[in-house]
């Protein structure tokens, strides 16, 4: 079971570091771009540490302070929510 979590965790985040480099350059080029929503979705299903390190790898949404906050009220409650079913 801990195995299926991990890979899980491992997959969601990596969308979530994907969606935030496709949304940049879908930024730069100015075209049609994932909708914020869709970004705190993936955070709130378990990707928020894919999301966080997309988001200063590609140096996106890092002017916003709403990301880095509910990024990292995610990040919060899934550790706790870990620690609560590992412990």
């Amino acid at each position: 079971m801990d195995k299926l979590i991990a890979i899980c965790l491992f997959i969601i985040n990596f969308i979530g570091f994907i969606a935030m480099m496709i949304d940049k350059r879908r930024a730069v080029k100015h075209k049609w771009r994932i909708p914020e929503y869709n970004l705190f979705f993936i955070g709130l299903l378990g990707g928020s540490v894919g999301c966080l390190v997309g988001m200063y790898t590609f140096h996106h949404k890092t002017k916003h302070w709403y990301f880095k906050v509910i990024y990292t009220l995610f990040l919060v409650v899934h550790l706790l929510i870990l620690y609560y079913f590992l412990k």
